[in-house]
């Protein structure tokens, strides 16, 4: 449990693999080190919702189509606090005309918060997508924590 609520995390091999939300059993870790993990992922997501973290520093494991790791990877790059657009994310990766595609690699991003979908929004600045992460009400109050328009929820 963390301050931005229950979330459900797979770790190995030394990273993490999936950061979903919402509480369900864990596996318990197959070595010592990813245990260790764990609670450096809760550390950094108080850290986070308390306005002090900007980056993640733990160590990912993405996995995916090379399509899908090109967008996560450019995700990542995102800055604190701003947003992109499913096109500008589609030209950063070379396919301009990718924007659907974008949002579908989005919506199968499996680590939440660490690889910041919440980021990217649509072409007019409308919230779109993150329905399987909680809703575009979750997004929004991520993006205004970031701006530092809200507390943490």
């Amino acid at each position: 449990m963390t301050a931005l609520g229950s979330f459900t995390a797979a770790v190995e091999r030394g990273a993490v693999t999936s950061l979903q939300s919402g509480a369900a059993p864990l596996s318990t870790p197959e070595a010592p080190e990813d245990t260790a993990l764990l609670d450096w992922l809760e550390a950094e997501l108080n850290e986070y919702a308390q306005g002090n973290r900007r980056e993640f520093d733990l160590p990912l494991r993405l996995v995916g189509t090379p399509f899908q790791t090109a967008v996560w990877e450019q995700l990542r790059q995102i800055p604190y606090g701003e947003t992109r657009t499913y096109g500008q994310v589609a030209a950063a990766i070379g396919h301009p005309k990718a924007s659907r595609a974008v949002g579908a690699a989005c919506g199968k991003n499996r680590l939440l918060l660490l690889v910041p979908c919440h980021r990217v929004v649509g072409s007019n600045g409308s919230l779109t997508g993150f329905s399987a992460r909680g809703g575009i009400g979750t997004k929004r109050l991520l993006l205004q924590l970031e701006q530092g328009k809200s507390s943490c929820f």
